[in-house]
């Protein structure tokens, strides 16, 4: 289990990288251009994330296929996904304009709106090799072949910060471009991503050549149909989440700006310990798949537990050091006294959920190895929007706890979330393993 996610968990830590390098350097030009990127990635990741979510069924398809030894079924299932990304292509892209055409009536200021339409307008080029490269990636993930993903996303942040550098500020002969020069580095970083995975794949076919039947390279209407029932409700779970902690970003925009400075530190200090679990999640998927594609239950159940003891070990490691530490935590990202203070708080919250939201994001990716996509998205839905949210919108303005009281009633709803899964975890295990 840790051969498979450590490289994992390191590229999803590369992945958030390259948004923090994008910042660090439009930092140097002025807070437009900082509040450009940060719109213009924002939008267009919560787009792009439906996509992802959609790619996260090849998990169970390919890891099923793996285990069975089935080496055709493994190519299919990357060839439908390489089809799948290219029809929804032109879809997404569609969405992210429709959305960037109504950033005049979200209230952006209007400075932030003239630099963040055409951030938009380039970066949503960048789409279909993102999503080519998410398919790449379940296919190696899913056949044991983790080490090029790995490498992909750490030598692309250096691509990344080459291009920003050449690109944002006018070097090697080019013009200083700004935040349009960080959104084309984005494209170009994405095709990089894709096109190393894609020869990763090339290699590996050159060594495995493919049967008689040669590659599959034909539209399956069947595995599309399979991967689309698989990965819809992924993607609206991915929606959910991403979604409740953007809705709690703009609300908690309505208190003071040591809050919010605060409230975005807090997060992004959560977002970086949920990267470990989230990585663990990808190779449970894999592991379970794979046991349930050899038969062999019991090791299924095996792999499930493994991860999530994994998950959980390291995220109360995590609420250790944000109870422990949380000023060292904080003063990482700010000196400021006012903001340091208001974060504290938050930290502790943050602590109190940190191992639910481990065991919430590792049982989603086991029971997606069991083909059970529908489940985390119900009780994302009822522990987030329906339960979370409305606790934390009460506590938050109604009883004037402010943010902290934002943060505890999503941290009531992660902690339904996680108890509620990992349940249903247990009992699919309990079934799986020792069928009566």
């Amino acid at each position: 289990m840790l051969r498979l996610a450590l490289p994992v968990v390191i590229a999803e830590l590369g992945w958030m990288g390259m948004g923090v390098v994008d910042t660090m350097m439009l930092g140097r030009i002025d807070a437009e251009s900082i509040g450009a990127a940060s719109v213009g990635r924002a939008l267009f990741l919560v787009v792009a994330i439906f996509g992802f979510g959609v790619l996260f069924s090849l998990d169970t398809v390919i890891s099923n296929a793996f285990g069975a030894g089935d080496a055709q079924g493994c190519r299919a299932g990357l060839a439908q996904g390489v089809y799948l990304s290219l029809g929804m292509t032109p879809l997404l892209m569609g969405a992210v304009h429709l959305l960037a055409g109504g950033m005049d009536v979200w209230g952006i200021d209007a400075s932030v709106r003239t630099l963040a339409l055409p951030y938009v307008k380039i970066v949503s080029w960048s789409m279909l090799p993102l999503l080519l490269y998410a398919t790449f990636r379940r296919y190696l993930q899913a056949v044991n072949l983790v080490r090029p993903v790995m490498i992909a996303l750490v030598s692309a942040n250096l691509v990344n910060a080459i291009c920003n550098w050449a690109w944002i500020f006018g070097h090697l002969g080019f013009p200083a471009m700004g935040s349009r020069g960080a959104a084309w580095a984005t494209c170009l970083s994405s095709a990089y991503m894709a096109a190393f995975l894609l020869v990763a794949i090339l290699l590996r076919e050159r060594r495995d050549r493919p049967g008689p039947g040669g590659f599959p390279w034909r539209p399956d209407l069947g595995r599309l149909r399979r991967l689309l029932s698989l990965g819809l409700p992924v993607a609206f779970q991915l929606i959910l989440e991403v979604g409740v902690f953007a809705l709690a970003t703009v609300l908690v925009g309505r208190l003071a700006p040591a809050t919010l400075a605060a409230h975005q530190i807090a997060l992004n200090a959560a977002s970086v310990t949920y990267m470990v679990p989230l990585g663990i999640s990808s190779a449970a998927a894999v592991r379970v798949g794979q046991a349930l594609g050899r038969k062999d239950a019991p090791g299924a159940a095996r792999a499930g537990w493994t991860a999530l003891l994994l998950g959980a070990a390291f995220m109360a490691l995590a609420a250790a050091i944000f109870v422990a530490a949380p000023r060292l935590v904080l003063r990482a990202f700010t000196s400021d006294p006012g903001v340091v203070t208001a974060g504290i708080t938050l930290l502790y919250v943050a602590a109190a959920f940190q191992l639910f939201d481990g065991l919430q994001v590792v049982a989603t990716g086991a029971l997606r190895g069991a083909g059970d996509t529908r489940t985390p998205m119900f009780w994302n839905l009822v522990g987030y929007w329906l339960l979370g949210l409305p606790v934390g919108i009460l506590l938050c303005f109604r009883a004037g706890w402010g943010a902290v009281g934002l943060w505890i009633g999503l941290s009531i709803g992660l902690t339904v979330v996680g108890s509620v899964l990992l349940r249903v975890w247990a009992r699919r295990a309990r079934e799986t393993a020792f069928p009566r």
